[in-house]
């Protein structure tokens, strides 16, 4: 049985998100707590006294000269303000992994009047040092990128991406000797308008990937929404103009159509059809869509679709299993928070942070209002615990993007990261209790109360030497073990800007496990295995992982699957449930160690 869910007028009508308004603080947050952050700023908030977590260590790799550009620094309009999406793979199988950070662009380059800016693809050699390899590999994009999925969709052992762009979207087929082509419109892509962060996943069971884009606003350069330079011009007395917080902003999404998503089905041809109608899953509301994820969320063995929309109700697709949809998100409780509202979903991050065999979601949004924690309860109900867990009014002054379940010290606990940056830089003209850079935020997991099982999330400060004491105006964030030494570490796509490459320093000795899982594509399993589900028994705690594309804010983090183990010297018992159904117990011989499983054939030696 699903929940009953109550939606109130006042719910349905409140407006937040990447859009111009008056608000106030939100989200269940009593008055004097709300009052008490309100008065802080959010970037330059330190404590020498705390761990050092992850080390900047950008400006010794070669991607410290990228410069993400977002259209103009004024942000004047919508468009400018959501793109700077990040990838980890390991596009050459050499088992480093690598980084492919995607550029925005700018309207004069949209109007043929210069060059748009170029993204870039570092290969990882070892030791921090990384090689801009973007023209070899041939995945500049040159047009306005707002997002990067990452999936094997022709099953040839090749990571492939699918970049989502404003205007004509990609789909870079690796061909194994480092050179990427576009062959979206050879394999019946054909994708135009202001797409986002899409997903690979094989819904129908057919060994094959398919693919869902979300799509944001129908945005028209020739009727661009008024801004704050057309105030004054032409009779325009900004009477209608966009505000936050009293003061003109850019206008958006409220006001601007939406956009329809789009859900391919790959054909045995290896050809794309869209059957966004036929199977449900066509948005027929136009929501705001940001973020996608295949991913089971019943364990049918059949993979779901979440969505993450801005300012609009979140959807969560239930696979049917007989390819189609059916639509729950007020359903399950996922559409809306706690008090029954809608709100501004960027980024989601998936994982299990309780340990209870459910994948659970956190969800960023806009300030102002506290981030989302979404808990399984099973048979497809979720239950808003951001408060209960500590993670409310900590997040209220921060405009989340990208977001990852990470456990950092390797405990068995998965911890929480979030890369945070506000949309409108006039909020550095007044004491408005944030800012427009941001510090990241890390939540460390407390584990379960011993009375009453909750688990409490405590924010883990900034030492001033540390990566989490930079202000950014952060955007995509993608995490993965980049020097293969057991500790994850993390990479954050700036606006207008260089990215931020943290390194994990985490002091501790707890052990850990990596593994790259290979699937049988003759048993109707897709090659890089997404869709399917490792669970790992350590001292009588089981933790989850799945293997997924997409998540985060439009980007894409490493797919292996990293366990950490806390004291534990070896694993009892790791079960892997493929995509295609079948479940395999491995033995793992040590840990501390990157290990590389192939379905029916256990542990590949090298």
């Amino acid at each position: 049985m699903h929940k009953k869910v109550v939606v109130s007028i006042l719910s349905m009508i409140f407006i937040t998100g990447v859009t111009c308004r008056q608000v106030k603080p939100q989200s269940g947050a009593a008055t004097g707590e709300a009052q008490s952050y309100t008065s802080r700023r959010t970037a330059g908030i330190t404590d020498n006294n705390a761990p050092v977590i992850f080390e900047d260590v950008t400006a010794g790799t070669a991607l410290k000269d990228f410069i993400e550009v977002g259209g103009e620094k004024a942000k004047n309009y919508i468009l400018e303000c959501t793109s700077g999406a990040v990838a980890i793979l390991d596009y050459d199988n050499d088992g480093k992994p690598d980084i492919f950070l995607l550029n925005g662009g700018t309207i004069n380059g949209l109007e043929g009047k210069e060059k748009m800016p170029r993204s870039a693809l570092y290969r990882n050699l070892g030791n921090w040092k990384f090689k801009n390899v973007t023209d070899k590999a041939g995945v500049a994009n040159e047009r306005w990128g707002m997002g990067v999925s990452v999936g094997d969709f022709n099953n040839d052992g090749f990571p492939d991406m699918f970049v989502s762009n404003y205007g004509v979207s990609r789909l870079y087929q690796n061909n194994g000797k480092g050179v990427f082509t576009d062959v979206a419109a050879k394999v019946g892509l054909n994708i135009e308008g202001w797409n986002t962060g899409a997903t690979f996943g094989d819904y129908d069971r057919d060994g094959r990937l398919d693919l869902f884009v979300p799509a944001y606003v129908d945005f028209d350069l020739a009727k661009l929404p008024i801004s704050p330079v057309d105030v004054g011009k032409d009779g325009n007395t900004g009477r209608n103009f966009c505000q936050f917080r009293g003061q003109p902003v850019m206008c958006g999404p409220r006001g601007l159509p939406g956009a329809t998503d789009r859900l391919f089905h790959q054909k045995a041809d290896g050809t794309f059809e869209d059957v966004s109608i036929k199977a449900g899953a066509s948005d027929p509301g136009k929501y705001y869509g940001f973020s996608s994820v295949f991913i089971d969320v019943n364990d049918d063995g059949y993979v779901d679709l979440l969505v993450i929309n801005d300012s609009t109700p979140k959807q969560l697709y239930l696979n049917k299993r007989d390819g189609t949809f059916e639509e729950i998100g007020y359903l399950s409780g996922i559409a809306l928070n706690e008090n029954g509202r809608e709100q501004a979903g960027m980024g989601v991050g998936v994982g299990d942070y309780n340990n209870d065999g459910l994948v659970d979601f956190y969800i960023t949004n806009f300030s102002d209002d506290s981030n989302t924690l979404y808990r399984a309860d099973g048979d497809t109900n979720f239950t808003d615990s951001t408060y209960q867990a500590g993670l409310g009014e900590p997040t209220i002054p921060f405009l989340g993007w990208g977001t990852s379940f990470i456990d950092f010290d390797n405990d068995g606990w998965k911890d929480i990261l979030v890369a945070n940056g506000h949309v409108y830089p006039q909020v550095d003209n007044f004491q408005w209790g944030t800012s427009y850079a941001q510090q990241m935020t890390l939540f460390r997991n407390m584990r379960p109360d011993a009375k009453t099982s909750q688990i409490l999330f405590e924010r883990i400060p900034a030492n001033p030497n540390s990566g989490l004491a930079l202000a950014l105006k952060g955007r995509g964030l993608a995490v993965g073990d980049l020097d293969n030494d057991g500790r994850v570490d993390a990479v954050v796509n700036n606006m207008d800007s260089a990215p931020t490459v943290l390194k994990n320093v985490a002091a501790g000795q707890n052990h850990w496990l990596n593994l790259r899982l290979i699937g049988d594509v003759s048993k109707k399993t897709p090659k890089d295995a997404i869709g399917s589900t490792v669970f790992a028994t350590i001292g009588g705690v089981r933790q989850r992982f799945d293997v997924t594309s997409g998540a985060s804010y439009a980007s894409q983090s490493d797919q292996r699957v990293h366990i950490g183990l806390g004291q534990a010297d070896k694993i009892d018992k790791v079960e892997i449930r493929w995509s295609n159904g079948e479940t395999e117990t491995i033995k793992i011989p040590a840990v501390d160690r990157i290990l590389t499983v192939e379905q029916s054939k256990g542990i590949r030696s090298k």
